[in-house]
């Protein structure tokens, strides 16, 4: 899909999982063997996963050309990129970015940054991946720039409460929130997020390194 609107120079802007279907609503139920806290009567664990992979996108009301105009604020904001809350402008890897927020989604079940608060939203993001490049945070536009103090992101200093702060201790570094939840592929996983969420939007993989990428042609062939 990023592929195909990226070559056409469209940019979604709205990516989120409640804009990605599955094609078709038949489901499989599998035995699952995790312990459960109230288990059917039956002694029986199941899980349903759906009979086909295939996927569609929807919700283009917001998609634009990349020549034209940009809005200042676009994509929902969980999986909004830090260019886009620092005013930096953005193009195709905000799109990029928003598909990173959403695999970790996809992985955990929980939203990867569950925050309405544009300081916290950055204070999380550094909680998860690193310290923001200062070369970035020098560059925020005038609706930003108080996010910023002596170089650095104003964090705790500049947080609303006590509870937005310990929202954002709360957090695991990327690393540890995927081994969490995937057994295996866990390494290819790491290192294709770390790509897709690369703050450096001049860094970060476009949608045809993505696909790529190890952990899709590595599983590839262990399938076929």
């Amino acid at each position: 899909m990023g592929v195909v609107m990226h070559d056409l120079r469209l940019i979604h802007t709205d990516l989120k999982p409640e804009n990605i279907l599955l094609v078709s609503p038949e489901y499989i139920k599998v035995p699952d063997y995790k312990v459960s806290i109230s288990p059917p009567k039956d002694g029986s664990f199941f899980r349903l996963l759906p009979k086909s992979s295939a996927i569609k996108v929807i919700d283009f009301g917001s998609t634009t050309y990349d020549h034209q105009d940009h809005r200042y604020v676009v994509s929902t904001r969980h999986y909004r990129a830090p260019e886009v809350i620092l005013g930096l402008g953005w193009s195709y890897p905000c799109d990029i970015w928003s598909i990173g927020c959403i695999i970790v989604e996809l992985c955990s079940g929980e939203t990867l940054f569950q925050t309405h608060e544009n300081l916290e939203h950055l204070a999380m993001m550094e909680r998860v991946l690193g310290p923001l490049p200062q070369h970035m945070l020098r560059r925020a536009d005038r609706h930003a720039e108080k996010f910023v103090r002596r170089g650095r992101l104003n964090w705790p200093e500049g947080a609303t409460s006590r509870e937005s702060i310990q929202a954002v201790w709360r957090l695991s570094r990327l690393q540890n929130l995927v081994m969490k939840h995937v057994d295996h592929s866990a390494g290819d996983l790491i290192d294709l997020l770390q790509g897709l969420l690369r703050y450096n939007p001049e860094e970060r993989l476009t949608a045809r390194e993505a696909l790529r990428h190890p952990f899709f042609t590595r599983t590839c062939l262990l399938r076929s």
